[in-house]
């Protein structure tokens, strides 16, 4: 067991009240390390560090392109200790092995992305009249505060820490009290990186203490948050009340559309892939199954044969489905599955499953969820569990209905050979991401990733997440003799 510590202002740290939370292993319970419980005014000295070296003349003359190498170098660090990066992202989070290699290969590729984007974040000119030289140029936007989830830490950190630095601001990054492991590794690389005191700065905590004090601090400048709807109205408010700008991911209930003529095998594959990934515990699961009438007793049969293969275990023996994060999670989903005993028809699994020498984890059989009621709770509200509802549909406009049935809006998919119909529902549904014919593409490295509704609002991925952390600055120059 490690006893870890917060990184500020290069230095480490533990909490100034010396408190601490114990991390455990959600595939038997058994607890793997502590951390600082991180308050008020650890947040306070992080936040000043950020900003004292936003202000240095160190930071400020780093170039673009040696931000960029900066961030090269993270990725090199990171492609160097793959393999225990790998494990710790299993052991922690307790998705099986082959999705923490995954989930690092995809961190690698955010810092490879936007260390080749450092410098080419272009300004404008705008013709005015002669004699006037206006100008647009993007400047960093401050101290950027960064709320991670405890389900993907590598992952998410990466996509907006590496955007942020990128564009010349300095970070503070507050990771799930969960699930902290592989961000203290990825603060352990930007600590042998030598940059200026301050510029990346790690806190831990809960999340009503050191996050709700991080969205709230004055001497923030952008939040970046992914997470439950709830915090995230508490996190917009927050900084709202400071005139802050924030980028929200708010989970989703994403819809999986298939028509009788798509591709049998190709769709049960990403239908399957879409919803047991890291347990269910995903905010782009495809969590609800739209399937047309005609073809929908035979799909759901091969379908049920799927999950009936799929293996439960640990982590790291690298099983199809892992444990739910912990007890409290586990609950929720029980819950939704009693619901779905009283009110609809439970097809596959719907039991908890006990793991000879993981008995102290939470593990729950994939199951799938017929004859819901699209008003229902089932049909609503986001379960993060491995758990499918199903909807059947007889016409196109009555898919298109169902699938923007829900306040969310993250992710679709559409499985169909008809290009019209598939691109009639791309146009119409409400959502950030549709896919057709396939459901996440490779970790969408460079894809443009959000919300529509309740899912959130501003893109993260892609270079057009670049803009999250800049402002425009309008120059007019008179000239003339």
């Amino acid at each position: 067991m490690k006893n870890l510590q917060m990184y500020i202002g290069g230095e480490w740290k533990d909490s100034l009240s010396g408190q601490r939370i114990d991390v455990k292993n959600p595939s038997n319970g058994e607890v793997i390390a502590t951390i600082p419980r991180g308050t008020k005014e650890d947040v306070d000295e992080a936040v000043q560090a950020a900003q004292k070296a936003f202000r240095s003349e160190a930071w400020r003359k780093v170039k673009p392109h040696e931000r960029g190498d900066l961030l090269q170098a993270i990725a090199d660090k990171l492609e160097a200790n793959r393999d225990e990066l790998a494990k710790l992202e299993s052991l922690d989070v307790g998705k099986p092995l082959k999705q923490g290699y995954a989930d690092v290969d995809a961190a690698i590729r955010y810092f490879r992305f936007y260390g080749g984007a450092a410098d080419k974040l272009m300004g404008d000119t705008i013709p005015i009249e002669d004699g006037l030289l206006d100008f647009v140029v993007r400047e960093p936007i401050g101290v950027t505060a960064h709320i991670v989830p405890w389900n993907y830490p590598i992952q998410i950190i990466s996509r907006s820490v590496a955007a942020a630095i990128a564009t010349g601001n300095t970070v503070v990054v507050k990771s799930a009290e969960d699930t902290p492991m592989t961000a203290m590794k990825l603060t352990e690389y930007f600590d042998e990186l030598g940059l200026p005191k301050g510029v990346f700065n790690h806190v831990t905590g809960y999340g009503y203490e050191a996050g709700a004090a991080l969205s709230s601090h004055p001497g923030v400048n952008h939040v970046t948050f992914t997470g439950s709807v709830q915090t995230g109205i508490a996190v917009a408010q927050a900084a709202a009340a400071n005139v802050v700008p924030v980028t929200l991911e708010l989970g989703g209930k994403s819809p999986n559309i298939v028509f009788a003529d798509c591709d049998i095998e190709q769709t049960l594959e990403g239908v399957v892939r879409a919803i047991i990934q890291n347990a269910g515990q995903t905010c782009s699961a495809g969590s609800r199954l739209l399937v047309e009438a005609s073809f929908k007793e035979g799909f759901l049969a091969k379908l049920k044969e799927r999950f009936a293969q799929l293996t439960i275990g640990p982590g790291l023996e690298d099983k199809d489905i892992g444990p739910i994060l912990n007890e409290k999670q586990f609950r929720r989903v029980m819950e939704f599955i009693e619901l779905a005993k009283e009110e609809a028809e439970i097809v596959a699994g719907g039991k908890q499953v006990t793991i000879e020498g993981s008995e102290g984890g939470f593990y729950i059989e994939p199951t799938i969820i017929d004859n819901v009621n699209p008003e229902s709770r089932l049909a609503q509200e986001e379960i993060f569990g491995p758990v499918m509802t199903v909807f059947t549909f007889e016409t196109t406009d009555e898919a298109l209905e169902l699938a923007n049935s829900t306040e969310y809006g993250l992710v679709a998919g559409v499985w169909t050979k008809n290009i019209d119909k598939a691109h009639y529902l791309a146009s119409r549904i409400d959502a950030g991401q549709v896919f057709v014919n396939n459901y996440g593409a490779g970790g969408g490295i460079q894809m443009p990733f959000g919300g529509y509704k309740k899912s959130g609002f501003g893109r993260e991925k892609g270079f057009i997440a670049l803009y999250n952390y800049t402002q425009v600055k309008n120059v007019a120059v008179k000239y003339g003799i």
